[in-house]
């Protein structure tokens, strides 16, 4: 069955991120609009979810939908943090994690995915709050990312999660869809 499947679309379901060149005001509010309704997609496509479905991957060898599901509470608690830390320091330098790791960790792999999305809901809440209160030299503060060794504005790292976001709800309709095959 794997092979007659494109990883790299499977892996990347709606494309590889990329910083856009120019960024309007436009953009931004599209962004967080992204951002906003994000909790609400998320729950509306998997807390009705049986343990069987939750289980199924969205490729050969990838997560599965409650891995995926935990990893963006995971990893947009540390985006906001991330964007706290820019906000309120000068060009600082954010701490990475092991995604794959903490994938494997117990609270990776639980079934039960409503404290993910709780967190999610929570954090999303916040994050709005800040974005839509954002001026545009609020946009324009910066982070280093050590591992790519890249200074990030907050604008790009808005861009980037907005997709984060779209690019993980395509992973899990397409879990869905090919209903375990993988």
């Amino acid at each position: 069955m794997e092979a007659s499947f494109d990883s790299e679309k499977l892996r990347f379901p709606i494309g590889k991120f990329t910083i856009p060149e120019l960024i309007s005001e436009s953009d931004t509010h599209q962004w967080i609009s992204e951002i906003e309704s994000f909790s609400n997609r998320i729950y509306n496509l998997t807390h009705s979810l049986s343990i069987e479905q939750l289980n199924w991957n969205y490729r050969p060898n990838g997560w599965t939908i409650k891995q995926v599901i935990h990893h963006c509470a995971d990893s947009h608690m540390n985006s906001l943090i991330r964007f706290k830390l820019a906000l309120t320091e000068e060009i600082p330098t954010i701490k990475p994690y092991e995604e794959s790791k903490w994938a494997e960790l117990i609270d990776g792999v639980d079934y039960d995915i409503s404290a993910s999305l709780k967190i999610i809901e929570g954090v999303h809440y916040r994050w709005t709050l800040l974005l839509k209160n954002f001026t545009n030299d609020d946009f324009a503060r910066q982070f280093i990312h050590p591992e790519s060794k890249k200074t990030y504005r907050l604008d790009e790292a808005t861009a980037l999660y907005a997709w984060h976001c779209n690019h993980h709800l395509a992973h899990i309709h397409q879990a869905i869809h090919h209903k375990g095959q993988f």
